[in-house]
């Protein structure tokens, strides 16, 4: 059953990804089923298809499931997909072709699946701690560290009154749970070098803000947000490994 999906899998990433064109994707956006690349792409996914599954006729009707549906789902996604939704489009098309996938190989390959494997102390420690450490932690900081941000801010304002910030929306929050979830993964890899290797990667990214800037109270601002920050997920990472050891094992 797995290498049966692994194969299926690997053959949609070489169609729709490998050997798909950016030509082919704004073709097919401007012309819709109209395009000759739409054609192309599905014969593109077929051939993927009968090389990975080294043309075993067993798989024939899978495969023309795969491919029929396959060109369905595009062709709605074509129709549908604007500037604003495009993203949002692209991981429902995505998630529908792995849908169709799944589908297929329970149909040569029943399995099923426990649901009881998600209520296990151990996963449920790992997604307690995986979520306390990059959205919980984000907002703990977020409050701790306020009285030095607002010593920190920019003094030119808008004619809003908003201060003016040259950062991306939103991409503070993500570098820091990103950052957090990265070092509670090395702690229970027990990678310690790996947490060394990112805190040098992230002090050689910030080195041009705080040489740049000349400022004494960002320096402080960014070691204090970043010791709090990997001293968190690090704590995170030993009371799992900790717990994983000494209590849920033995039970």
């Amino acid at each position: 059953m797995l290498t049966l999906a692994i194969k299926l899998i690997l053959a949609h990433i070489i169609g729709d990804f490998v050997l798909q064109p950016t030509k082919w994707v704004n073709h097919k956006l401007k012309n819709g089923y109209k395009s000759k690349y739409l054609i192309a792409h599905i014969a593109v996914h077929l051939a993927a298809l009968l090389v990975v599954l080294q043309f075993n006729p067993t798989y024939f009707a899978g495969i023309l499931g795969i491919i029929i549906t396959h060109y369905g789902i595009d062709i709605l996604k074509i129709k549908y997909t604007t500037k604003k939704n495009g993203s949002k489009l692209f991981i429902a098309d995505q998630l529908a072709h792995l849908i169709v996938i799944s589908f297929v190989v329970y149909c040569y390959a029943p399995f099923n699946i426990d649901i009881d494997l998600i209520y296990q102390p151990k996963l449920l420690l790992l997604l307690t701690l995986g979520f306390f450490v990059t959205f919980v932690t984000g907002i703990l900081m977020r409050l701790f560290l306020q009285p030095w941000q607002d010593a920190i801010e920019p003094n030119a304002k808008s004619k809003t009154g908003k201060t003016k910030s040259t950062s991306l929306a939103g991409a503070g929050k993500i570098i820091g749970m990103l950052e957090r979830l990265f070092v509670f993964g090395f702690i229970l890899l027990n990678a310690w070098s790996a947490i060394g290797f990112l805190i040098a990667a992230k002090s050689v990214f910030r080195f041009g803000d705080l040489t740049e800037g000349k400022n004494r109270q960002l320096t402080e601002y960014v070691l204090i947000g970043t010791l709090l920050s990997f001293g968190i997920a690090i704590g995170a990472g030993l009371i799992f490994n900790y717990l994983e050891a000494n209590i849920i094992k033995p039970a």
